[in-house]
């Protein structure tokens, strides 16, 4: 994979050098960019499980075919998810797990785990008796499923981390990698998330009016809700000294992170944004960045109302009158809210944009909303002048925030 400039890294920077995922596009981090570029969105019918008993019954699932012929029977899919995608970042790494197995750790974002094979489980017990409910499907149900599945896919000798916070987990996880590695309790994170569909988010979802009967909108003024997806995506994060010692690439800086809670709701955000810019400015000064460095934004737009209009209070309250110039994306609006696992796929998607200078469209149909006053990017990826710096962000169920910032080089 190719890298940016190196420019002249500080001892603290914590640089990526190598990607994976697996999202409703396919199998691999080039599927997953080639699907974002064509800004055609994945969300349509599925078989995970039977949607008819629902009010919606559209969702962006992973397609077959990337985990070989036999998948490991003991394993969920959000787990095989995981497992794929961190074996895809340590190959692109170039990562000699040998040489710094005892030194790696594993930070993951789930929200559902293996609920999916849980709920397979119950429905085999209930209709076909004991004998014939698989139980190593039980054994999979925990939410740190993914994350450990990973830690015994790579014999990882560090620390091993889920964080389950609804929408926000993987981007928390991937900020907790960052703060173990600048304080020296790694020498290599592997850090992301995964999760697949279950009925019971699919269902919950559902129930509270949070899913739209088309794919989702995200920004647009007709948008009615959220679409659903499943996957997983890795970082190799490691200090940019570790990664100079082995040769390793550079393919961007994990310049900064931060995390914060509105307090304010059980689901709802708080309307005016504040608990998100709050997030936003404590990210970008831990990034040592300012807010007009920021180059483009990938947003959590998950396209339901209240959610897309906080978060377009809150790029205002911290870009002023130059938040109606930023250019915006979703990865939303192409695979789906991948829930748990959001930020880590977000986060990937975020770093193909600083690296190839372009963000990556939405869909184009549906008015735009006047009110947020954004500047979307649709239909065609938007080719970027300068591509120095970047932020993603992931606003969750409770009111909890995470932003990540990227930059194509170390911050001075």
């Amino acid at each position: 994979m190719p890298g940016v400039d190196r420019g002249f890294p500080r001892p603290s920077d914590i640089v990526v050098t190598g990607l994976g995922a697996v999202t409703p596009f396919g199998w691999g981090v080039n599927v997953l960019w080639e699907g974002a570029r064509r800004g055609l969105t994945a969300v349509g019918p599925f078989t995970r499980f039977d949607a008819s008993r629902h009010r919606t019954h559209l969702a962006a699932q992973v397609p077959p075919g990337g985990e070989g012929k036999e998948p490991a029977r003991d394993l969920s899919a959000a787990d095989r998810f995981a497992v794929a995608s961190a074996r895809e970042a340590i190959a692109s790494a170039r990562l000699d797990l040998d040489s710094c197995r005892e030194r790696t750790g594993v930070f993951f974002g789930s929200s559902a785990g293996g609920m999916l094979e849980g709920e397979l489980f119950l429905e085999t017990y209930i209709r076909a008796g004991r004998r014939h409910a698989r139980r190593e499907l039980v054994a999979s149900q925990q939410f740190n499923g993914p994350g450990d599945a990973v830690a015994r896919a790579i014999g990882a000798g560090g620390q091993v981390e889920t964080i389950s916070s609804a929408c926000a987990s993987a981007a928390m996880a991937i900020g907790s990698a960052l703060r173990a590695l600048r304080r020296g309790d790694v020498d290599v994170a592997l850090a992301g998330g995964s999760d697949a569909l279950c009925q019971l988010t699919y269902g919950g979802f559902n129930a509270l009016r949070s899913v739209d009967e088309l794919p989702s909108r995200p920004f647009r003024k007709d948008r009615t809700g959220l679409s659903l997806g499943e996957g997983a995506g890795v970082l190799v994060l490691e200090s940019a000294a570790h990664a100079a010692r082995r040769g390793a690439e550079t393919i961007a800086v994990l310049a900064g992170e931060a995390s914060t809670c509105d307090a304010h709701h059980m689901t709802a955000p708080q309307s005016d944004g504040s608990g998100a810019a709050a997030a936003i400015r404590l990210a970008l000064t831990d990034a040592g960045v300012a807010p007009d460095d920021v180059d483009f934004v990938n947003a959590h737009g998950t396209g339901t109302p209240l959610n897309d209009a906080a978060e377009a209070a809150a790029l205002k309250a911290v870009f002023g009158e130059r938040a109606r110039s930023i250019p915006l994306t979703s990865t939303k609006a192409l695979i789906g809210h991948l829930l748990g696992s959001a930020g880590a796929v977000e986060a990937v998607v975020t770093v193909f944009g600083l690296l190839h200078r372009e963000v990556h469209p939405m869909p184009e149909g549906g008015a735009l909303d006047p009110e947020l006053g954004l500047d979307l990017v649709l239909g065609v990826p938007r080719p970027l002048s300068r591509a120095s710096c970047a932020i993603s962000t992931s606003l969750a169920f409770g009111g909890a925030n995470a932003v990540l910032v990227f930059t194509r080089r170390a911050t001075a």
